[in-house]
């Protein structure tokens, strides 16, 4: 494979997928890795929701790794990576829109890394996700950062979870993510787990099988 110049780093990388396949089921998931993990270790993540008649799918970060400083860096320092990744998580989204999944059934998760990057992207692009999914992330950009985003989510049902001690995510950026997301038409469910680690628990997998039984209920 030849891999995208520096400019694009993310393009052209692997997308990996797993439960039925694309087109052949009516709902499906795009799933985004933390730094140093892999598509297919976020794709093992499926296995966790018992519903193996989804499609899921994961792309691949150049390097493991979605944009090469903090979440909460100024924007420019993780300039071209974070570009490239908003594009890679919108190139993936048209693959599935254009296999004859809409939108309005595709599940945007992520954990990490990839959960500043999947609320990021929805922030960013707009419309009604099936569902948005961010465990231990938050909006991208450092304190004060101009949250003017022109599109809204059209009651987008979205689950935050985090640790109120994240060694990584500050819990004043979930609670601010929670307040946009809901400005700009989500509904949003945010919990907060006491001392839990930077990791994702079972309560956090058990209100992602609601939204995804919700969305479309198992036969």
């Amino acid at each position: 494979m030849t891999h995208a110049p520096l400019a694009d780093p993310h393009r052209g990388r692997p997308l990996l997928q797993t439960g039925k396949p694309l087109g052949s089921a009516p709902v499906a998931m795009i799933m985004l890795h933390g730094r140093g993990a892999s598509a297919s270790s976020i794709l093992a993540l499926a296995a966790e929701f018992d519903r193996p008649d989804l499609t899921y799918l994961a792309p691949q970060a150049a390097g493991n790794t979605w944009y090469p400083y903090s979440f909460l860096a100024p924007l420019a320092q993780n300039e071209p990576h974070l570009s490239s990744a908003l594009a890679a998580v919108g190139a993936t989204l048209k693959t599935v829109t254009e296999a004859g999944v809409p939108q309005a059934k595709t599940v945007l998760l992520g954990f990490s890394q990839g959960a500043c990057l999947a609320l990021e992207f929805a922030a960013r692009h707009g419309g009604r996700f099936g569902a948005l999914v961010g465990l231990s992330g938050g909006l991208i950009g450092p304190p004060d950062t101009p949250r003017d985003y022109a599109a809204g989510l059209d009651g987008t049902e979205a689950f935050i979870g985090c640790s109120d001690v994240d060694a990584h995510i500050p819990l004043a950026r979930v609670h601010e993510t929670t307040q946009v997301l809901a400005q700009l038409g989500a509904a949003v469910t945010e919990r907060i787990y006491p001392g839990m680690g930077h990791t994702i628990n079972a309560d956090e997998i058990a209100a992602i099988r609601t939204l995804l039984d919700d969305l479309h209920p198992p036969a």
